[in-house]
């Protein structure tokens, strides 16, 4: 009976460290699930290879909202129908671009390169691009030494429970047409990307409008622009630049595994396509790249009348070959 018992026990101990092994597994597979998945513009990626004359190759993405009709939409036609859309931030150029200076909303500093940022609040890896080359940005904006173009999309929302996304591109939006102050804007976007205030993807977190306008508050928006700051009065234009924006094939990845699609963030310089791939190979953090990337040095970032080698029209420095 004693060893029936032993017996027994060893089985019930087996049977629990199978369990607990089992669940660990289960636990590691799911954590590496989790760090494998990507902040793609979308979740499908369609290769069209049409062999008539000639072979074209696209890549569509589909928005938060697509249908079959817009997923088969040419560029042309998506522009078309942005440019139909009757509500659109004032701020906003045709193409989706809010353009911020030292002097300003849309207030364009001649002979200095223009960065462009294709930005998603919900995207994880937009928020690690701020957090990590957030404040050179702020810094070559404040001193004069690059216009920035923000290209706020809301394709997020696919992994929001609360449509953030749309709610948090339309406050600013609605933040740029009442405060021309580029500080208190790119301030508002650094909180907004804070590690501890962004929703990660999935995580069902829940963040009120007013939660968002504290973040505003906080970068120097006045408490007034905030309390009159909106979070649906785009939403048409924002569905309409999630249809257009990923067809564009200059904003396409030209390196590695997701070579052909559009990514968020997405970051041209004097509308050249800048492949961050190359920070990698060159060991360089995104910070530094850009710096390099623009033709400054680290320690000429911020300072007054030290322009980029690239000026307003040339392509950004390769960071693999120094050209």
């Amino acid at each position: 009976m004693a060893n029936a018992d032993k017996t027994d026990k060893r089985k019930t101990r087996a049977a629990r460290r199978a369990a607990e092994e089992a669940a660990a597994k289960a636990r590691a597979e799911q954590a590496a699930k989790e760090r494998k998945q990507q902040t793609i513009i979308g979740a499908i990626v369609v290769v069209v290879v049409i062999a008539l004359v000639a072979v074209a190759g696209f890549a569509i993405w589909r928005s938060h909202n697509s249908s079959t009709a817009s997923d088969s939409l040419t560029v042309d036609e998506a522009y078309s129908q942005l440019q139909a859309v009757k509500t659109k931030p004032s701020t906003a150029d045709e193409k989706g671009g809010i353009l911020l200076s030292k002097d300003g909303v849309n207030e364009k500093i001649d002979d200095v390169p223009t960065v462009a940022v294709y930005m998603d609040f919900m995207c994880s890896g937009c928020g690690n691009f701020e957090r990590t080359a957030g404040e050179t940005i702020t810094k070559l904006v404040e001193a004069g030494q690059i216009n920035l173009e923000l290209h706020p999309m809301s394709f997020g929302d696919r992994w929001s429970s609360d449509e953030y996304s749309t709610r948090a591109a339309n406050m600013l939006l609605s933040i740029t047409e009442q405060d021309k102050d580029a500080s208190h804007i790119l301030g508002f976007i650094t909180n907004m990307y804070a590690k501890s205030f962004q929703p990660e993807e999935n995580s069902g977190k829940k963040t009120s409008d007013e939660q968002m306008k504290q973040q505003a508050v906080k970068a120097g928006v006045s408490q007034q622009v905030a309390d009159a700051a909106v979070t649906d009065k785009y939403t048409d234009w924002l569905d309409a630049i999630n249809t257009y924006t990923p067809k564009r094939t200059e904003l396409l990845n030209v390196s590695g595994q997701l070579k052909g699609s559009m990514t968020t963030p997405t970051v041209t310089i004097n509308g050249n396509f800048w492949d961050m791939n190359q920070l990698s190979t060159a060991d360089l953090t995104a910070d530094e790249g850009l710096v390099e990337a623009l033709g400054l040095k680290d320690d000429q970032v911020g300072v007054e009348g030290q322009l980029p080698s690239i000026g307003a029209d040339g392509k950004p420095v390769s960071l693999t070959t120094g050209e």
